[in-house]
């Protein structure tokens, strides 16, 4: 059984940092894209961040480009996402989600193979 367990959520002041994991397990996922969505209160889930089974191609929603680096670590079959500069606006569920196709076109639309159960950010002003 696939499974992605995020963590690493919490509650952090503006201009802070978090670090979020997400752990696969059920299969290896070193050869498939691992990325982030987030879905604030009221609002559509929104796409954050991509990798590469590689690596080497990684993508970034405007929003968070500069603020957010996207990692993984394939012998831990585990993905990151260092959050720096927080900002009330980045409050939400963020979910961790894998597929076998890395493309923009793709991630953006949100239909990728495997989602985590998410993990809370709250950012206070």
């Amino acid at each position: 059984q696939v499974q992605l367990v995020e963590s690493g959520g919490g509650l952090v002041q503006a201009g802070g940092s978090l670090r979020l994991s997400c752990a696969a397990s059920g299969r290896t996922f070193s050869s498939y894209a691992m990325g982030w969505f987030r879905q604030a209160p009221g609002k559509e889930r929104e796409f954050v961040a991509a990798m590469s089974g590689s690596g080497g191609i990684t993508y970034y929603a405007d929003s968070v480009k500069g603020r957010f680096t996207i990692s993984r670590d394939k012998a831990k079959n585990t993905v990151y996402l260092q959050m720096n500069s927080l900002k009330p606006e980045d409050t939400a569920v963020y979910y961790c989600a894998a597929d076998s196709v890395i493309s923009y076109s793709r991630w953006s639309r949100g239909g990728m193979a495997y989602w985590g159960t998410g993990t809370l950010v709250t950012v206070s002003s």
